[in-house]
């Protein structure tokens, strides 16, 4: 084809997974389902009457930002120059008409687009269509990324390929298409693991807690421990994925949680969709194997972790003290894993010290916003300017904490469990500094979003744990 009829031809370019690296329709699907989580099981009812009307309805109900959407910027690049040139570009998508018309708008290149509306979904053939009527027989360039392009690109003059689908590119070559330019989409196999969060399954320590606390360190209480710490892990990550699917908007407007893998686009949403429930089933399996008061906490935190990822999240306060309760629940289901007896001392401690590291979470997620020069963190109920109050709550939380602790060695049961146990006094200072040290990160802007996870990766934290526990045995042997 030679160049100047190259430069006449209209650029007709493809949305889902081509010019963006989501799907509008599953983008819309979560956007519906956070914003009206008991009217989710109307879209099977609106799909029976075809996947036009499932998008139609979507569509009416929810917006989607499309300036904030993952898009492709080496085509996005390659459109604007081409525009530039003299080229019509335009959108053709199988996205409802809503939010084609707003992505066209967004991206100042197009010249129009074509999308689906309440009665035709335009994908496949029945795109090709709708762009021979309007091109005639005078030739087109399209941009796809999926085999249902395919019968579209056989009546194209120019192929434009967007890598995205395994093995597309050899049944293209097979169909003996070949593809004047490819465009590549950045993905490591990496990431599809970073979207399971695996390192917050370090909070799931918290499980070891009372067989540490009760010096049990049997090999049955080990392993039913270690069992329990799988258990939780799973579960988590199973609700990890969901939140993270859910918040797509919200992580996108955040500096850090943006590069999250579903936020900017690198992983398919639908690998997320599917591990959900597969994780859950494997966490329940295994739970299934240990005490059943164990299973009844795993529903519990799974339930918890589910309303707050639907909704309680963004209700000030109600999230924090959410959130310590998830903390606490390790250490319960710890305790009922192993049988161990939970005493009033532990728990009391717990809610306390992890109340104080909830709000250290909340007040560094203000403090990123505060730098940004934001009134409010998108998606929950804070203000920037109720940072001051929040960091007075958490002190005053973590030294309570601290109390209970001093309390607590004042006692007459640690004498049951410690040779010597005014050593332990030692232990008071060691979390004084560490709860005094998080909140001055947390002032200065130099906590992660999560205190636990920074502590792990913390070295002075590190040391002042060791010492705890080098303490906490030197008082129980000697």
């Amino acid at each position: 084809m030679s160049e100047s009829v190259e430069q006449r031809l209209p650029i007709y370019v493809d949305l889902d997974g081509s010019l963006t690296h989501s799907d509008l329709l599953i983008e819309s699907f979560l956007a519906f389902v956070k914003k009206h989580p008991l009217r989710m099981f109307l879209t099977p009812l609106w799909l029976l009457k075809g996947k036009a009307y499932l998008k139609m309805r979507l569509a009416a109900e929810v917006d989607i930002a499309v300036d904030l959407l993952p898009y492709n910027d080496a085509l996005l690049e390659y459109l604007q120059q081409q525009r530039d040139a003299g080229r019509d570009v335009f959108l053709a998508t199988a996205s409802n008409k809503k939010y084609a018309s707003q992505v066209a708008a967004h991206h100042k290149f197009f010249s129009g687009y074509i999308a689906s509306d309440e009665k035709r979904n335009l994908s496949g053939s029945r795109k090709f269509e709708v762009i021979a009527q309007q091109v005639g027989e005078g030739g087109f360039s399209y941009v796809g990324n999926s085999r249902k392009d395919i019968p579209i690109w056989r009546h194209a003059r120019e192929v434009l390929l967007v890598e995205g689908e395994p093995g597309l590119q050899k049944e293209l070559k097979r169909a003996k298409i070949a593809p004047a330019k490819v465009f590549t989409k950045p993905t490591k196999p990496s990431l599809y693991l970073r979207a399971l969060r695996p390192h917050q399954w370090a909070k799931n320590a918290l499980i070891f807690l009372p067989a540490f606390a009760a010096h049990d360190f049997s090999a049955h209480t080990l392993t039913v421990s270690l069992a329990a710490f799988i258990a939780f892990s799973l579960c988590a990550s199973s609700v990890y994925l969901l939140n993270d699917l859910l918040d797509l908007e919200v992580d996108r407007l955040h500096p850090r949680k943006k590069s999250r893998p579903f936020a900017s686009g690198l992983v398919d949403m639908r690998y997320g969709l599917a591990m959900i429930p597969l994780l859950l089933l494997a966490s329940f399996m295994v739970a299934a194997s240990l005490a059943a008061d164990f299973l009844y906490v795993l529903l519990i935190y799974y339930a918890a972790t589910l309303s707050y990822s639907l909704g309680l999240k963004k209700f000030a306060l109600v999230d924090v003290m959410l959130l310590s309760g998830l903390y606490t629940i390790r250490v319960v289901g710890g305790a009922m894993a192993a049988d161990i007896p939970l005493s009033y001392w532990i728990m009391a401690f717990s809610m306390f010290i992890f109340i104080s590291l909830a709000l250290v979470k909340r007040c560094a997620e203000l403090n990123t916003m505060r730098l940004m020069e934001r009134s409010s963190v998108s998606g929950r109920g804070y203000m920037v300017s109720d940072l001051e109050y929040l960091h007075s709550m958490g002190i005053a939380s973590g030294y309570l904490s601290v109390l209970v602790l001093a309390l607590y060695i004042h006692s007459d049961e640690i004498r049951n469990l410690y040779h010597s146990p005014d050593v332990m006094f030692a232990v008071i200072p060691m979390i004084m500094y560490w709860v005094s040290r998080m909140w001055l990160k947390a002032g200065r802007g130099e906590m992660d979003d999560d205190p636990l996870v920074f502590s792990i990766k913390d070295r002075q934290s590190q040391i002042v744990m060791v010492c705890i526990v080098a303490v906490t045995l030197l008082a129980a042997t000697h």
